[in-house]
């Protein structure tokens, strides 16, 4: 069996793209190619001043970051732009430092406080994000009483990134196949992956061993300052939930108004996450071909396991046959397995997966590649908009320590192939990632611990399949002073994309501070 690098275990910046695109925009983009506690009140009125109090309640040896005098300048249109210092290891606050990119789009209505968001990951621009999708993602009732801010994480995009490979490389290393479940295919991937790690030592810098979340959680402590917040106010999806739930386990008397939406689990090791993430997405393929089944135009014929047997026997295919699209580049079973993962973010995206499906079953790619493009933010003239790729390795990898050894890894493989038998493959080999890397975990999985006694919400999706949902119920209980939301629906995330019960919900909660009750289902 061949494979191009396999998909991993991705709680990551697809997520947002698919987010801030959404079902219409998406569409529009393929069809074109061009695949793209308290309120925490404000002490701040114009352009930055520094609350002395806020500075004063900082440690000392951080007191200049928290104290700095931050420039907010209109840039992309409503929006004002600012960098925030912050040290580049906050064991040595007095060394070198690094700036966070953020974006404010600032409220037209009375101004209870700034809401920081983050969209995922890891390896999200919470900047793009906000730019890009707040006024259609968060509510008009939440915008006319909160200062909307975006920041690109330490490691991503604009913040010190992660930088290894150039476009050409990218694409070079990206259209290599390897028999991954081969010793001969698993030794080239290695070795391959080190020659990557050690351009991203070269090209990086210093910063690349301090891109772990607990470092992010402290930027957004000095970013709560630099906002003028006395507590933060904050959004957090995918990913952004376990640096929300982070941050409450460092800062508990910091927070303010805390939502957690599409929960990842922290007590988890990461093969559990990996196999969680697999089951769920399977699950989410099954409602995919249920639902395209008892429609029109649906390339998949007969029941709903024949259907999913012959998406398998499609990826089994390109396996033995790469097809070759439109633009003359090779699809792997790889790329058509990312393909179909992309819409499977939002369900109103699945559409666009059967239109995929029908090409390519008959022999045209170049949808499918096109999706997998969407995935690693690659433009059709061959550029990269973003650096989310290297991010997400680099952050997962001092985040999350890794079963690297060649038997663990080939056991992982066995039993994703159990749990998810469509796509659990293309989730294996994780472990590879990091084997090679130059800088060790700095984390070991465990329940987070909150102290604080500002209620925080988490919200569950029953049908997400990057973050399932009882992963939802382990982190509300994880944290203690929390209520659980639910939402009855398919895709990855609720709030901005699900119903009135969720909106309403969360905008009661963020403005007036009115808890929803735990475990309210909607």
């Amino acid at each position: 069996m061949k494979s191009a690098r396999p998909v991993p275990a991705r709680f990551r910046s697809l997520a947002v793209a698919v987010r801030a695109a959404g079902a219409l925009a998406l569409a529009a983009v393929l069809a074109s190619c061009s695949l793209l506690g308290g309120e925490g009140g404000s002490k701040d009125a114009n352009q930055g001043q520094p609350d002395p109090g806020i500075a004063a309640a900082a440690p000392a040896e951080l007191r200049s970051f928290y104290s700095q005098q931050v420039n907010w300048a209109q840039c992309e249109s409503d929006f004002q732009c600012a960098k925030i210092k912050v040290p580049l290891d906050y064991g040595k606050p007095d060394g070198e430092s690094i700036e966070i990119a953020a974006i404010k789009l600032p409220t037209k209505g009375a101004k209870k406080g700034s809401l920081l968001v983050n969209p995922g990951g890891p390896g999200g621009s919470g900047y793009d994000f906000v730019r890009d999708a707040a006024t259609t993602n968060i509510s008009d009732k939440v915008r006319a009483n909160f200062d909307v801010v975006g920041f690109d994480p330490r490691g991503v995009k604009r913040s010190a990134p992660v930088t290894c490979l150039s476009d050409a490389e990218r694409d070079a290393f990206g259209a290599k196949i390897y028999a991954l479940n081969t010793d001969p295919g698993l030794a080239e991937a290695l070795s391959d992956n080190k020659v990557i790690a050690d351009k991203c030592v070269e090209k990086t810098g210093p910063i690349l061993g301090h891109v772990d979340t607990v470092s992010a959680a402290k930027d957004l402590d000095v970013l709560r300052a630099a906002v003028n917040d006395t507590k933060l106010n904050y959004l957090g999806y995918s990913y952004g939930t376990f640096l929300g739930s982070t941050y409450a386990s460092l800062f508990p008397d910091n927070v303010g108004r805390m939502v957690l939406d599409g929960a990842l689990d922290p007590s988890i090791s990461f093969e559990e996450l990996t196999s969680g993430q697999a089951k769920a997405f399977e699950k989410a393929l099954h409602a995919y071909v249920q639902r395209c089944q008892q429609g029109t135009g649906c390339p998949l014929s007969g029941s709903v396991d024949d259907g999913l047997q012959q998406i398998s026997d499609l990826v089994a295919s390109v396996e033995k046959n790469p097809l070759q699209a439109r633009d003359g580049r090779t699809v792997s079973a790889s790329m058509v397995v990312t393909g179909i993962i992309v819409p499977l973010y939002n369900d109103s995206n699945w559409p666009i997966l059967t239109q995929a499906l029908a090409q390519i079953m008959k022999g045209d790619p170049t949808q499918m590649q096109r999706l997998a493009d969407f995935n690693a933010d690659r433009q059709p003239n061959g550029t990269y908009s973003s650096n989310s790729t290297f991010a997400f390795n680099a952050i997962n990898c001092l985040d999350h320590p890794m079963a690297t050894d060649t038997a663990a890894m080939r056991a992982d493989e066995q039993a994703l192939r159990q749990v998810a038998p469509t796509l659990g493959y293309y989730f294996a080999y994780s472990g590879s990632n990091c084997k090679g890397w130059p800088y060790k975990s700095t984390r070991t999985p465990a329940p987070v611990e909150y102290k604080g006694s500002a209620d925080i919400v988490v919200i569950g999706t029953t049908g997400d399949p990057a973050t399932p949902v009882e992963w939802a119920s382990s982190l509300r209980k994880q944290l203690g002073t929390a209520s659980l939301l639910t939402w009855k629906g398919e895709g990855h995330t609720a709030y901005g994309r699900s119903n009135d019960c969720i909106r309403s919900a969360v905008d009661s909660y963020l403005v007036d501070g009115k808890t929803p009750a735990d475990n309210t289902v909607c």
